[in-house]
């Protein structure tokens, strides 16, 4: 680790590939604190198991995948710490030991926990682990005594439980834990094709595995605004669906160029999807050919896994010993 730099942590669940609004809205962010902070982002399989235990055969093969979609868009491995969560056994220790001092109406208050529930409705989500995946986040996080978490304003909830079970504790087996601060992050929200949030369970995103091959018709295909039956009559970019996208994708002239056009009615929208079509083969470029050379030598993204466990690893064992020093639990066998 750098001497003098603060530490942050964070994770993803490996139950898809990511799309675009896992780019604008944290990956974007990850990349720019990788230069100024120690960062540990790991990928959080076991977090997958809440609500993928039925099948979870699918799990294995989304996590060299997320690795791949993370480096694709500019995480260094020289300059961060990426490891998989089930490899450090720590993990699931501290989970245990956090679980027993988490009173139950703290993880029954949680409004993610009801959100997810109405989202995922598909999900026999009535488990004891999706109830308690607070207490094994705040493990993850704790693990690693940060500074800060980079979370979005609907997250902070989340870190909030994850500081009030640090201070519990604390309160009972003396200080240990920092009590990490919220990085806010500004989020940069992209609607899925038809308007909805983008997610993996709708089935409505763009996503960076795929080639433009498989972009273009998606683009074509995509919900504008509803109100604007014809060419001719005029266009409202604040709620058409494209526009979004080009305030992320194209330059700001022709961003420019594009409003005042959809506004006079001189633009029309299938105009509209083939200029951002040009702009998403330049943006993504890049990302393609950097997770091609991965796809290319599959031994160089196993390194980085096996490198990134060892260097959590290593972590997590100092804290653990400190962890069972407080609780007593240090036994000479």
């Amino acid at each position: 680790m750098t001497q003098g730099k603060k530490r942050i942590v964070s994770g993803m669940r490996p139950t898809g590939p990511l799309h675009l609004g896992h780019f604008f809205g944290v990956l974007v962010n990850w990349v720019r604190l990788q230069a100024e902070y120690d960062c540990f982002f790991f990928v959080a399989d076991w977090h997958a198991m809440t609500s993928e235990y039925a099948d979870p055969r699918m799990i294995k093969g989304f996590v060299p995948e997320l690795v791949k979609d993370w480096i694709a868009s500019g995480l260094d491995p020289e300059k961060c710490v990426i490891f998989q969560q089930s490899r450090i056994k720590e993990h699931a220790e501290l989970h245990l030991i956090l679980s027993m001092l988490t009173p139950l109406s703290w993880l029954e208050r949680n409004p993610t926990y009801k959100e997810m529930r109405q989202e995922l409705i598909q999900k026999d989500l009535n488990t004891y682990g999706f109830l308690g995946y607070p207490v094994l986040m705040a493990s993850d996080i704790l693990m690693y005594t940060p500074e800060a978490v980079p979370v979005g304003q609907d997250q902070l909830p989340h870190l909030e439980l994850t500081r009030e079970i640090a201070r519990r504790f604390n309160h009972l087996n003396g200080e240990l834990f920092p009590e990490p601060k919220a990085l806010l992050t500004e989020e940069a929200k992209l609607p899925g094709l038809d308007g909805r949030k983008m997610s993996k369970s709708y089935g409505n995103g763009i996503y960076l595995s795929e080639t433009m091959d498989q972009v273009r018709p998606k683009v074509m295909g995509m919900l504008t605004d509803k109100a604007r039956m014809r060419k001719t009559d005029p266009g409202d970019p604040e709620v058409c669906n494209l526009f979004p996208y080009h305030r992320l994708m194209t330059d700001a002239a022709k961003c420019a160029e594009i409003r005042e056009g959809c506004l006079a009615a001189s633009w029309g929208c299938v105009d509209c999807k083939k200029l951002l079509i040009e702009s998403m083969e330049r943006f993504l470029g890049p990302i393609h050919a950097r997770r091609a050379a991965l796809e290319g030598d599959p031994d160089r993204l196993m390194s980085i896994l096996a490198r990134g466990n060892d260097r959590a690893r290593e972590f997590s064992r100092r804290t653990m010993r400190r962890v069972r020093e407080r609780l007593n639990f240090q036994y000479d066998l």
